[in-house]
């Protein structure tokens, strides 16, 4: 077995992902600049997209699902007129159409993608069909046959908000607020179908990923330039950063030993559950020994359990 190269670094990095890098090759980097054990990120920016990629280094990978599930906002630009196979730029052309659609129809379809919706995938997309990624699928058909033959079920999605910025007869411009699953690839997509035309997107930023925000993200070339020094760290944030929307609960000491050892706090007293009233529908929680996160952890059968514990 290989052993693993670097050090026990931990938290947050709000990248400032470029156009034209893999997410996974934006990890790479951001590890190598840290020399950090491990890594990961809080949900994936394709290539063609740019903005908040939120990193995580060392014992954060283990609250990346809270990064994932967070509230994303976006702005995007999509080109009427043409749907491609990948609903952006990069793919064929499967459809035209000479329907320009004006402001106010554009404006009078929005309220179809508010709210709690259904959404198809776009074919070349990560979902699994049967065990094989979608886009898989796809690379095996001809482009403009790729959405019949890669058919996936629709999926339920949110979006708090879904609005026109700019528009004109070639383009136009949109901001969107959405939970965890939307692709704004599709959201184009359907934009065009719904006001009789076709449509894909030709840019894509991603503007926050829960509290990390682009206003405050560190550009690649700049975090490169301070590679294995000291000030890199100044832009490492905390383990917590991506946990803002769960209980916080305090424990003592003694307590913090028993979970930190993988072990249950036992049968609650009653100052005990009023501790962790926060926890009773389920929820997971962050216990803290003082600042310092100790695991995440959730009420089973009247005891607090932790479910990741995490090793700082």
């Amino acid at each position: 077995m290989a052993r693993k190269t670097g050090q026990p670094v931990h938290g947050w990095v709000n990248l400032d992902k470029p156009v034209g890098v893999s997410s996974a090759k934006a990890v790479a980097i951001v590890r190598r600049v840290f020399n950090a054990a491990k890594a990961g990120h809080g949900g994936t920016l394709d290539p063609l997209a740019s903005g908040v990629l939120p990193i995580a280094l060392g014992e954060a990978t283990k609250t990346v699902a809270f990064a994932m599930g967070s509230r994303k906002s976006y702005e995007f630009t999509l080109a009427w007129g043409a749907e491609t196979s990948t609903d952006d730029g990069e793919g064929s052309i499967t459809k035209t159409s000479e329907k320009r659609p004006s402001e106010a129809e554009v404006k009078a379809v929005l309220p179809q993608f508010t709210g709690h919706i259904e959404q198809v995938p776009p074919a070349y997309s990560a979902i699994k069909i049967d065990g094989q990624r979608a886009y898989k699928l796809a690379r095996k058909t001809d482009a403009d046959k790729a959405e019949s033959v890669v058919k996936l079920a629709p999926r339920p999605i949110f979006v708090e908000t879904c609005d026109l910025l700019t528009h004109n007869d070639s383009e136009a411009r949109f901001y969107v607020a959405c939970g965890k699953g939307a692709y704004i690839r599709s959201m184009a997509r359907d934009i065009g179908r719904a006001t009789g035309s076709a449509a894909h997107v030709t840019s894509l930023r991603r503007v926050s990923v829960g509290c990390f925000h682009a206003d405050a993200a560190i550009s690649l070339d700049f975090l490169e330039n301070l590679e294995h020094s000291a000030p890199a760290f100044e832009h490492l944030h905390p383990v917590v950063s991506a946990l803002d929307d769960i209980p916080a609960l305090p424990i003592s000491g003694d307590e913090a030993s028993l979970l930190r050892h993988g072990q249950t706090l036992g049968a609650l007293s009653q100052s005990a559950q009023l501790r962790f009233a926060g926890l009773a529908g389920g929820e997971t929680g962050i216990a803290l020994h003082g600042d310092i996160p100790v695991a995440l952890v959730a009420i089973k059968a009247g005891a607090v359990c932790p479910v990741r514990v995490l090793n700082l």
